[in-house]
């Protein structure tokens, strides 16, 4: 008896705009203010996505890799375009740019949306690493709310509970233990959130944790007695990337791969 091979069916063509729509949709683009333009920053032809790298700054290093690696779009948590950031294309603006469509590449960005998402985010992944139960929307950041808050398995001493941060924040962990001596309740907002200390504080935490370390967010913590921990900007925003390139993966079956310039700050 003659038998044919077994034929995979063809996956449809993957296009920019499909993506794109599906990327606005899913991170609520439209119910966030932001400083940042989220969504298609730059554009490529009309041409087939076959390739995704995710980066959390677009900058011309994650470019230049992303381009060796034959990426066709390009997400970062930190785009190009802020404000009126390109009123005027010169100077490093330019070379960002016209790197990009010279390599026909395209750039998705999304700043707080990324922040915020309840599965996709970076607080929410960062708290779900730790290990956070019942967790719950914290801390309004320029009037949204983006953080996470959440409470360990069972509480831990302030050195326990940094050597379980560090485990999973690689790089610098900077950490002003000004609060209890145990932790059990804990929030999270990544980034350059300093100044939501006093949040944190006014919700009665056990600890906060967040990216940048600066003088008022040491003096907040200081005054106002709590433990509070600094990741590193870039190390505590990685997870959002990630978790969307994994998404998109999983729902159109294209690669999408990290790049991680393990940035110290």
């Amino acid at each position: 008896m003659n038998t044919k091979p077994s034929t995979k069916p063809s996956k449809t063509p993957l296009r920019l705009d499909t993506l794109v729509a599906a990327l606005d949709a899913e991170l609520r683009l439209d119910q966030f203010q932001d400083a940042s333009h989220n969504g298609l920053q730059v554009a490529c032809s009309d041409k087939t996505i076959r390739k995704i790298c995710c980066g959390v700054d677009a900058s011309l290093p994650f470019f230049e890799e992303a381009a060796r690696q034959g990426a066709d779009l390009v997400i970062c948590h930190h785009g190009l375009s802020w404000g009126d950031s390109l009123r005027r294309i010169t100077g490093l603006v330019y070379r960002q740019i016209g790197f990009l469509i010279r390599q026909d590449m395209a750039l998705w960005a999304c700043h707080l949306p990324l922040d915020a998402h309840p599965r996709l985010g970076n607080n929410a992944c960062l708290a779900r690493a730790l290990g956070l139960r019942g967790l719950a929307p914290f801390g309004t950041y320029h009037g949204m709310t983006i953080g996470y808050m959440g409470t360990l398995p069972r509480p831990l001493g302030t050195d326990a509970f940094e050597a379980r941060l560090q485990g999973i924040l690689p790089g610098v962990l900077r950490s002003l233990a000004f609060g209890r001596p145990t932790i059990r309740t804990v929030g999270v907002i990544s980034g350059g959130a300093a100044a939501e200390v006093e949040q944190a504080a006014a919700a009665g935490l056990d600890a906060y944790i967040t990216g940048e370390p600066t003088l008022q967010g040491y003096n907040l913590a200081q005054q106002l007695g709590i433990n509070v921990f600094f990741g590193g900007h870039y190390a505590t925003e990685s997870r959002g990337v990630q978790a969307v390139g994994s998404w998109i993966t999983r729902r159109f079956d294209t690669p999408a791969t990290f790049i991680d310039l393990a940035i110290p700050y």
